[in-house]
Formats: C-alpha cells, sequence, structure tokens
C-alpha cells in the first residue's frame, strides 16, 4: 500500500464544518399526540368512552330536569379519568420501550473504521469520517461512506441494498470499467459490503448526501419472526377474550332480569331506567376490559426493552426481537475459538525460520502478504485488521522493522486473498531485495507445506510436522510461510487459483493466544444449564482438542468420536453425521458450510441452535440458527446476517444472553399468573354478584383502576425484574410447550376461587347485615336487606385490591424456590409497589366520590373506618403468609 498522508486534526474539523457529520437523518415521525390517539381506536374503549358520553348526557337530565345533586356526575367524570389514566401511562411506558429500540441506529453509527490520518492507519467511528479522509476497508467490511477507490485488490462489492446487484466488481483500471455498470467501477457506496479483496478510497460524499442518505429507511429492531411464543399468547388472548365476552353478556343478561323480575323498574323513573341499563353495559365492557389481557403485549414489550437496554450493558446488542426469548431456549451453542474462548490478544511466542540467508524473504513476506495494520497514536501500537496478521506486524515492531516502508518499497502486483476455505492467502511483489518479482504465501502450515517442492535448509517435513504437534499440544496456532522467485512472464494467481511448482517452504510461527480466566467457568455454567457446547474452528485438531481441555469442555473420558475435522465431516453422509452428532464437542479445521450443516443437522433432532461467527462466509450459519451471535469485531455482513452481536466477543456474554431469555420468559409467565388469577376472581365476583342484585359489586371506575393495577403497573412491575442465576440451574424449556405449565393453572383457578369464596362470602354478608365495621362485621345478625350501601362496597373494593397487592409479591417469587422476604425486588418493582399503594390510598381517601367509595380516614358516619382500613391491610398479608407456609412445608 502507498504511503498516504490523510488528513490532519485540522483538515477535519473544516471538513465537518463544511459537508457535516456523517450520520443520516431519519424519516420525520408522527407526533405524539397522534400516537397518543391511537390508543383510543381500541373497540372496547371506544364503546366505553360513547358510553361514558351517554352516562354524562343522562346525569345532566338527572339534574337539571330531575334536580338532583353534582354527585351524579362523578361516576361519569371518574370514568373518562380512569380512562386517560390507563392509556396516558400504557402510551408512556411503550414509548420509553421504542426509545430502547433506536440503539441499532446509534451502535450503526459508532463502528469503527479504519482510515488514515496525519500519516498513521487508525480507527474513528463511522459518524466521524469526513470528506477527503482515506478510508480503508477488507473482507466482510461495510463501507461507511462514498467515495473513489485509490487501490483495489480482488475487490468484489455487494451493492444488492442501492442497485440490486449481489455482486460487482470494481477496479482502479479504466480499462476494466464496466460500461454499464450503475455507479462507477472505480466508486465505492455507504452501505454496500466488500464480499472479497480489499481496497483504499477517498471519502467524497457523506451522510445523507451520499446515494444511501437519498434512500434511506432507518434501521429497526426486527420483530417479524413470530415464534412459538408469540403464537401461544395470541392464542391465549383469544380464548381469554372469548370467555370475557360469554361473562359479559352473561351479566347483562341476568342484571336486566333481575331488575323487571324484582319489580323495581316498576318503581323507578324511566331515565333512572335508561341510567341503569346504560350502567349495566358498561359494567359489561368494563369486564371485558379488564379480562381481556391488553396489557400483555405491553408486558413483552416491556420486559424486551428491558432485557435489550441490560443486556447492552453486558456486551449484548439485539438486532432481531425474537431472538431475546430464543436464546433462552438455546440447548446446543456452537462457538469459535478465537476472541470468544480466548482472549484474542494473539503474540508470535515462538518462530523456526529454517535458512538465516533467507530471513530477509520471511520478513519481506510478512510485511507485504498482509491486510492487517498498526495504529501508532496510542502509547502501544493497536491492531488494525486480522489479529492473527497483526501478531506478526508486531513481531516486525519489536525487531525495530518497519512494516509501512517495507510495503513501499515492494509494490504489489497481484495478490489471492485469504479465505476459510483455501486457508492461505498469496500475494506477487516486485522484492526490495533483489528488484526480481517474488511470490509470498502464508497460511495454514500443512496446506502451505503440501504446496511447496522444498523446504528451506533441506529440513525434513517429518521434524516440521512433529514440531507442528508440539506447538499445537500448547494451545498456539501455527501459520506456514514459503516463497518463490518469478520470471517477468510468470503469473501464478489466475482466476482465484494459485499455480506456483517451485515454492520452498521458509518456515513456521507460533501464535500464543490465552484462553479467557472467564471462560471456563461460563462454560460450566452452560453445561449446568443443560446446553450442549461444540467447538468449531479452524485450527488444527491438536490446538482445538487442547483449548476444549483447559476450559473444561473436554476430559480424559472423552473418546476420538468427540473430535473431527471439517474433511472428515464432509465425507460423512447425512445418517452418519445424524448419528454421531451428540457426541461432537470439537471440530477442527472447520469450514463454513461446515457449521451450517451442523446447525441443519441439530435442528433436525429439535435442538434449539445458537451459533458464533465472525466472518463473511459464516452469514449462512447465522442466518440458519435460531439465533445466530455475530461478533462485536467481526464483518458487517456477519452482523447483518446475526440476531444479537456479542460486543465484547466473549462466551461469558453469550452465558449472559442465555440467562437473560429465560428469564424474560419466565417474567411473562409471572404477568400471565398475576392477570389471570385476577381475571378468575374478578369475573366471577361480578357473575355472581349480578344474580344478588342490581348493584354490580364493583363499579365501572373501580374495575378500570384494578384493571390499571393489573395490566399497565401489574405489566411494568414483573417486566423490568432482573435477571435470576438461578434460572441457569434449569434445563432448557421446551420450546414448543405451553406457556401456562400445569402448577401455574393449577394456581391460577385455586388462588382465584379462593379470592372468589372470600369476596361472595363478605358479599352475602353485605347483602344481609348493615356493616358499619369489620371489627363488628360477625357478630352482626342477618337479615334481608336490598342493596349495599356505599361503605361496603368501599370494604368489598378495598379488600379486593389489597389482596391482590399482596399477591404481586407471590407472583415476583414465582419458581424462585424461595422465600418472599428473601428476594431482590429490583429498583423498578418497588416504584411500581408504591405507586399503587399510593393510587389506592388517593382513591379511598381523595377521590373516593368518583369511586363509589366512602373515605377511612375522617369519615363523620363511621368514626372507626380508619381502623377497618388498618384490618385491610394487614389482614390481606394472609396471601403472603400462606405462601410462604406452603413453601415451607413442600421443603
Amino acid at each position: 500500500m502507498p504511503k498516504y498522508q490523510g488528513l490532519n486534526q485540522a483538515e477535519v474539523i473544516q471538513s465537518r464544518h463544511e459537508h457535516g457529520a456523517n450520520t443520516l437523518t431519519p424519516p420525520a415521525k408522527a407526533p405524539l399526540w397522534k400516537l397518543f390517539l391511537v390508543k383510543f381506536t381500541d373497540p372496547l374503549i371506544i364503546i366505553l368512552l360513547i358510553a361514558g358520553m351517554l352516562s354524562i348526557g343522562i346525569s345532566c337530565y338527572e339534574y337539571y330536569m330531575l334536580g338532583e345533586g353534582p354527585r351524579v356526575f362523578f361516576e361519569p367524570v371518574g370514568i373518562f379519568v380512569a380512562i386517560l389514566l390507563a392509556t396516558g401511562l400504557a402510551f408512556y411506558f411503550e414509548q420509553q420501550a421504542d426509545k430502547e429500540f433506536s440503539l441499532l441506529n446509534q451502535v450503526s453509527d459508532d463502528e469503527p473504521v479504519e482510515v488514515i490520518r496525519e500519516g498513521n492507519s487508525t480507527t474513528v467511528p463511522k459518524r466521524d469520517v469526513v470528506v477527503g479522509d482515506i478510508v480503508v476497508v477488507n473482507t466482510g467490511a461495510e463501507v461507511p461512506a462514498d467515495g473513489e477507490l485509490l487501490e483495489a485488490t480482488a475487490l468484489t462489492m455487494d451493492e444488492s441494498s442501492l442497485t440490486g446487484e449481489p455482486q460487482c466488481r470494481k477496479t482502479t483500471d479504466g480499462a476494466q470499467f464496466d460500461s454499464e455498470a450503475t455507479f462507477p467501477s472505480n466508486h465505492v457506496l455507504r452501505g454496500t459490503k466488500v464480499l472479497e479483496g480489499h481496497g483504499v478510497f477517498r471519502v467524497h460524499s457523506v451522510g445523507d448526501r451520499t446515494e444511501n442518505g437519498r434512500v434511506f429507511v432507518a434501521a429497526q429492531i426486527d420483530d417479524s419472526v413470530r415464534t412459538p411464543l408469540n403464537e401461544q399468547l395470541e392464542r391465549l388472548s383469544r380464548l381469554i377474550s372469548y370467555l370475557s365476552y360469554s361473562v359479559a353478556a352473561l351479566v347483562v343478561v341476568t342484571k336486566i332480569v333481575m331488575l323487571f323480575s324484582t319489580g323495581m323498574a316498576s318503581t323507578m323513573h324511566f331515565a333512572h331506567i335508561l341510567a341503569y341499563v346504560l350502567q349495566t353495559l358498561m359494567v359489561a365492557v368494563t369486564l371485558i376490559v379488564v379480562s381481556v389481557p391488553e396489557g400483555l403485549p405491553m408486558a413483552v414489550t416491556l420486559s424486551l426493552a428491558y432485557s435489550m437496554r441490560n443486556m447492552l450493558r453486558q456486551q449484548n446488542l439485539v438486532r432481531r426481537m425474537h431472538a431475546c426469548e430464543t436464546m433462552g431456549a438455546a440447548t446446543v451453542i456452537l462457538t469459535d475459538k478465537t476472541g470468544t474462548l480466548t482472549e484474542n490478544q494473539m503474540r508470535v511466542a515462538e518462530t523456526r525460520f529454517y535458512d538465516e540467508a533467507r530471513l530477509p524473504f520471511v520478513r519481506e513476506g510478512i510485511a507485504v502478504n498482509s491486510t492487517a495494520a498498526l495504529d501508532r497514536s496510542a502509547a502501544r501500537p493497536l491492531v488494525l485488521g486480522n489479529p492473527t496478521e497483526g501478531a506478526l506486524m508486531l513481531w516486525l515492531e519489536e525487531q525495530s522493522l518497519d512494516y509501512e516502508q517495507m510495503r513501499a518499497q515492494a509494490p504489489v502486483e497481484d495478490e489471492l486473498p485469504f479465505s476459510t476455505e483455501r486457508k492461505f492467502m498469496a500475494t506477487v511483489v516486485r522484492s526490495a531485495i533483489h528488484g526480481r518479482r517474488v511470490l509470498y504465501v502464508k497460511g495454514a502450515p500443512e496446506i502451505v507445506l503440501a504446496q511447496c517442492a522444498q523446504v528451506a535448509a533441506e529440513t525434513r517435513r517429518e521434524d516440521i510436522e512433529s514440531q507442528l504437534q508440539a506447538y499445537q499440544q500448547q494451545a498456539m496456532r501455527t501459520l506456514g510461510f514459503a516463497y518463490q522467485e518469478l520470471a517477468d512472464d510468470e503469473h501464478p494467481i489466475h482466476d482465484h487459483q494459485l499455480s506456483a511448482s517451485r515454492l520452498c517452504f521458509l518456515g513456521i510461527a507460533a501464535i500464543s493466544d490465552p484462553v479467557r480466566p472467564d471462560v471456563p467457568k461460563a462454560i460450566a455454567q452452560c453445561m449446568r444449564a443443560g446446553i450442549k457446547v461444540k467447538v468449531v474452528t479452524g485450527d488444527t485438531p491438536a490446538t482445538a482438542r487442547e483449548i476444549a481441555r483447559r476450559i473444561g469442555l473436554f476430559d480424559e473420558t472423552d473418546t476420538a468420536r468427540a473430535i473431527i475435522t471439517g474433511p472428515e465431516l464432509e465425507r460423512l453422509s447425512d445418517e452418519e453425521l445424524h448419528e454421531r452428532i451428540g457426541d461432537l464437542k470439537v471440530i477442527a479445521r472447520a469450514r463454513p458450510m461446515d457449521k451450517r450443516r451442523l446447525v441443519e443437522t441439530l435442528q433436525a433432532q429439535n435442538e434449539v441452535v445458537a451459533v458464533t461467527g465472525d466472518g463473511t462466509n459464516d452469514a449462512p450459519a447465522l442466518k440458519a440458527a435460531h439465533v445466530g451471535l455475530s461478533m462485536g469485531d467481526g464483518t458487517a455482513v456477519a452482523k447483518e446476517a446475526g440476531d444479537i452481536t456479542i460486543i465484547d466477543n466473549s462466551f461469558t456474554s453469550i452465558g449472559r444472553a442465555v440467562k437473560f431469555g429465560r428469564s424474560l420468559y419466565q417474567n411473562i409467565q409471572r404477568f400471565l399468573l398475576f392477570q389471570l388469577t385476577v381475571n378468575v376472581s374478578a369475573c366471577l365476583i361480578v357473575l355472581v354478584g349480578s344474580f344478588m342484585g342490581t348493584e354490580s359489586p364493583l363499579t365501572v371506575t373501580q374495575m378500570l383502576w384494578v384493571n390499571l393495577i393489573m395490566d399497565t403497573f401489574g405489566a411494568m412491575a414483573l417486566a423490568s425484574l432482573p435477571p435470576s442465576d438461578g434460572v441457569m440451574k434449569e434445563k432448557p424449556r421446551d420450546r414448543n410447550a405451553n406457556i401456562l405449565t400445569r402448577d401455574m393453572q393449577k394456581e391460577i383457578l385455586g388462588v382465584g376461587l379462593a379470592f372468589f369464596l372470600m369476596l361472595f362470602s363478605l358479599l352475602y354478608l353485605f347483602h344481609h347485615t348493615d356493616a358499619t365495621s369489620l371489627v363488628h362485621l360477625l357478630s352482626l345478625p342477618l337479615s334481608a336487606k336490598d342493596e349495599v350501601t356505599p361503605y361496603e362496597q368501599t370494604l368489598l373494593f378495598s379488600i379486593f385490591v389489597w389482596t391482590h397487592f399482596w399477591y404481586l409479591f407471590n407472583t415476583r417469587a414465582f419458581r424462585t424456590g424461595h422465600s418472599v422476604f428473601r428476594l431482590r425486588m429490583g429498583r423498578g418493582f418497588r416504584i411500581i409497589v408504591g405507586m399503587i399503594v399510593v393510587g389506592q390510598l388517593m382513591i379511598t381517601e381523595v377521590g373516593y366520590e368518583f369511586f363509589n367509595c366512602e373515605p377511612f380516614l375522617h369519615n363523620a358516619r363511621h368514626p372507626w373506618a380508619w381502623l377497618d382500613l388498618l384490618l385491610i391491610i394487614t389482614l390481606s398479608t394472609v396471601v403472603i403468609w400462606i405462601r410462604e407456609a406452603w413453601q415451607w412445608i413442600k421443603k
């Protein structure tokens, strides 16, 4: 690569001032007020609003024509306040969740780009690239801005995002320009990707002025994939909806029949009858609103948003929404070695070059037959590009050799880029050593050695293989080097093939890359969680086996059936692989299509497969897997194909993704447990209450408050629970299993019926006594009574809310096996609990007239009402104590 100077800092600032930043302006969003109004398009909300308007009309008639007091307006106004509160809070928290989903664009703008500034190779965030910058792109990279090529080596681009052309050759040679191409052959465009080769270009357009900027649609979290969980929740919602419609219809029929069968209708004014019928319809519609789990989508959305935000903090960027949940069901993880299991801090540990006289060719070959570079702007040089090649650049640096100067003195004439299929790269240069043309080859030692006609210093091939074996048993990566002097008319590289008959093998380099200290613990955790881990690597079997031993995956009990190479895998029939794949732990010398075949075979065995990948050729396997895990330093092609990007490349972060996925699923189960239990008790008490009298046990406004607690607050509280380490002690769940387990179904029916029986008993007593205090309730004589008093209705409503409030803590402890008092509730949960407590007290003590209640404090007719409130709050905690006792008995 010729030496480029690039821009200095002052020129960068000036260019940004003149041409703007390299960011794209997203399309204008709908204003918030329009988005808020969408919340009122729900048919049930529309019915409630219409009924509320009619109710206000009737209240006006009662006030102005019948001379009744202003209290007739309290409940209709309360209905509108409750609707606005419920829809407003739901809207607010959905907007908060949407903010989390905007992370994808922000992270994309922060992707590192290799540029040359002030004569030094360095990296800058994509947003900081400016017009005039010199940018270096390698295989798999995404082009950050539009520009004109200065160099192009075997450069093939994917321009499908702009032109639909999946493969487009690029060159700086005017004689090879394609006159029919959509864009000039020496131009590269923002958003396109390098399929093969590498190049250098000067930026001429950034941001909105690029071709990509003119057709920009903001990247979004992809939620288009329908998972078994999505389908289950939709079926469950439909079932609950049908049941709630049936109960609501039964309530309407029963209450109207009761009105006329008891003879009450004959004593009522027509306006009162109309008001009663309208009130009955509103009770029925409100019952549907309470019963239908409209909070379920919000619970899932909030859980996903919370998980995505916290997963990002844990170095996992979620790109496709389904991956959050699916990762929790993973049964097999196919993982790369380099950077994922190891530190990716490669250093040349030892070299064996066999002929001292040929060392100048070794050094020149290392310098020119490479695409890596070093950023010297920091105190210590940083590797840009392939870490293995970077280790060789650092080795030259340690010997006081300037690789950039060596490259400048030996211009490249032709190049065959490295690929995982051929496992070597080759470069033809005009050598600075003697001025003649030289072919340099570097790659997997056994591959390079097999192509060589001779070995330097006549070293025996058996000795080389023995040295390689020794290095590989120390878990070192090895590279082999060869060269061949060429005549002027020799062209060994043709049609992406190498043809060289006089290659001389120069020697080998052993490169160390230590295992990450946290990986053995993370592997053990995944294995305890019932997840099978398989290492898929391009390294030799010996190196791969040693790494697997060091991370605790391979031990003395494992036989030869636990390890296989890519070529051996290719020779297996589908039936043979199907039979053996369960025993495999290490796949060495693997190629990208081997990884895809493994994925598809495991999926055929009903395994849920997560696979890691960082290269362009990993894209097929990443797309085929249930969850594709691209690496943070991987290519743009791999990241686009993946569902989650592991920013720090570490296997530990993969384990955290599993924990978050499992915890997400549990949080949704907890919300369902809470909501459906409340559903059972609310529906039954309103239904049975309609047979006992003309008044509904719970008014419209009271039920709307219950709905707010159950849906919005319940979703917020249970969706924001932190992930639990306990989920990693369980086996993977069946991805197609019913989310409502048998234990959940028993608890929903058992606890729901228990709540109903308690409320029904109280309702029966209120219908047959004149209760003025809970303290004396059981000592009062039973007698016939026409209706429940407002104070008795306040008692029933408060008992309903407080018992279900404490049950929220029980659902928090669901499947933990721990006491409620030992659990970490989390800041979000505590805030929601506080909001429910304050809201309930505000209703009964401040806004009681809007909710058909009487206050507990400062109640002239019931001076001991404050004691009732204290008793309700205290005695309703029995919900928690019963669970604690049951847990103790089970243990």
